[in-house]
């Protein structure tokens, strides 16, 4: 009796997830969505479309997937992930298409690359496409974590090439061209389960160029402006089927004065929102939040205020000045922070949420919500606070399950 309950429960859920992944559009056989028109995610405007329509994203962070689908034996975590994520609604994921030395690295040095993991990122891309999840895929990290551009500096140091500091990676002419290295092979690369180049697979919803870019000595803005124009037409050059964003938190710069007191402390970190999203070859701009971390020691009251202005000055922007889609890619409330609890962090969900789901409903430009960020059961050593596991009952999974359903009844 217990297993014909097992099974009878089994079969509901493949059914949902079927039901799910054609409700999204996103019916994936063989490399391929199975539907008219074009496969891929377009922009017109202020806004995504698929086939001259209007789409709407809901969607999570999930860094981890190449890093766990390239051992066998942890592999299932991606496959559960995503299909759990795709019966709560979400059809959006971004995660990591870099990991530059150290273990288990994907490019062990310039242009050398560990062939498992890379079939990691293979199975990543052909298990989202099956449960209709696209992909936001980064290609470098402006941190340390898993190499980053500190990195490449540093296998351009080894090389005997003069690079004084990791602002080089901008700047450097062999550095920039590891980069453009990386960027063609992961590209280029033919998924070995698929049979489908990366750039023709329309799982892959867009490329960020890089996790957060920051300047350690050019606050003027530059040295990141003239990067993104570069690397946004190469990637264009190699890729003009897939979207393009460049991975920004949203700080303003010296193009905008006036928009300076917007950010945290007034900081500049050498990026600039409007100059740097302006760029022909980007095609969508980002932000992500955590009031926590950008001005301690403030009180509740003062990062909820800061929280409503830094969303809505920055759908403003896409609004009026960008005329391009906005996606809220990461935000998240950490259960280490000082007088945390779920009641909090799910009204924290809703209120960006509610931010999210107000400029779309009304036609403005943002187009979704990525929090930060998912985790699989058993991935304790893994947890830094923020993490939501789909499997789990709790509340907040009931509020992204409502917001995916809102986001989709405007699809």
């Amino acid at each position: 009796m217990e297993r014909n309950i097992i099974w009878m429960r089994n079969l509901v859920l493949m059914a949902l997830t079927v039901a799910l992944v054609v409700a999204n559009g996103n019916c994936y056989k063989g490399g391929g969505y199975d539907q008219p028109g074009s496969k891929f995610v377009q922009r017109d405007g202020t806004h995504f479309t698929m086939n001259g329509k209007r789409m709407y994203l809901n969607g999570f962070n999930a860094y981890w997937f190449m890093y766990m689908a390239s051992d066998p034996s942890t592999r299932s975590k991606v496959s559960t992930t995503l299909q759990q994520a795709s019966l709560h609604g979400m059809n959006v994921a971004r995660t990591w298409a870099f990991s530059d030395a150290g273990y288990r690295s994907l490019q062990v040095s310039p242009g050398s690359y560990d062939e498992n993991v890379f079939r990691g990122l293979d199975f990543v891309i052909s298990e989202a496409g099956k449960y209709g999840v696209r992909l936001i895929l980064s290609l470098v990290n402006n941190w340390k974590d898993y190499g980053g551009k500190s990195q490449y500096v540093k296998w351009a140091s080894e090389r005997g090439q003069k690079v004084s500091n990791d602002d080089g990676f901008f700047t450097h002419p062999v550095v920039k061209q590891y980069y453009k290295n990386h960027i063609k092979a992961v590209l280029s690369r033919r998924n070995t389960i698929t049979g489908v180049a990366y750039k023709d697979d329309p799982a892959i919803f867009a490329w960020e160029l890089m996790n957060e870019p920051r300047s350690e000595f050019d606050q003027s803005g530059k040295i990141i402006q003239d990067w993104v124009s570069e690397m946004a037409a190469y990637v264009k050059s190699i890729d003009s089927n897939h979207l393009l964003e460049i991975g920004l938190e949203g700080f303003y710069g010296e193009s905008v004065p006036n928009r300076r007191p917007f950010n945290p402390g007034s900081v500049l970190v050498g990026t600039d929102f409007i100059s740097n999203n302006r760029v022909p070859h980007i095609d969508f701009a980002t932000i992500h939040l955590y009031p926590e971390q950008w001005i301690p020691g403030s009180n509740e009251s003062a990062q909820s205020d800061f929280v409503d202005k830094w969303v809505q000055a920055h759908i403003k922007d896409c609004n009026d000045v960008l005329r391009k889609p906005i996606l809220l890619s990461e935000f998240g409330k950490s259960s280490k922070s000082e007088g945390y609890s779920l009641e909090k962090r799910d009204k924290y969900f809703q209120k960006l949420y509610d931010a999210v789901y107000g400029s779309a409903r009304s036609g403005g430009s943002c187009g979704g919500g990525l929090f930060w960020h998912v985790m699989a059961q058993g991935m304790d050593g893994f947890h830094d606070g923020y993490e939501v596991i789909l499997q789990d009952s709790s509340s907040t999974i009931n509020i992204i399950s409502q917001q995916s359903r809102r986001m989709s009844s405007l699809n």
